[in-house]
């Protein structure tokens, strides 16, 4: 597990202590793409499943998640899927 994905997995672990997390590096997918780095972990995938998105639609779990994340979005990531669910929808 590179280090980006190590932050990834720390800040969400923090924010959301969730019940399930699955984190995807998908930049051997981009190579050659806009973003793509050297080394990859700049196109990541994540599935989070938390009791934090209870009653948030979507796009409020993701604005959650991109907050979290905000370090990481502005420097080493690129392009980021969110897959926000709460346990009751798992």
């Amino acid at each position: 597990m590179g280090i980006v994905t190590e932050r990834l997995k720390s800040k969400l672990e923090t924010a959301f202590n969730p019940q399930r997390l699955e984190i995807h590096d998908d930049s051997d997918k981009h190579s050659g793409h806009s973003g793509a780095r050297e080394g990859g972990e700049s196109h990541f995938s994540v599935l989070i499943v938390s009791d934090a998105f209870e009653g948030l639609n979507r796009v409020a779990r993701q604005r959650k998640v991109n907050e979290a994340l905000r370090e990481e979005l502005a420097g080493p990531i690129h392009a980021l899927s969110i897959k926000a669910k709460t346990p009751a929808e798992v």
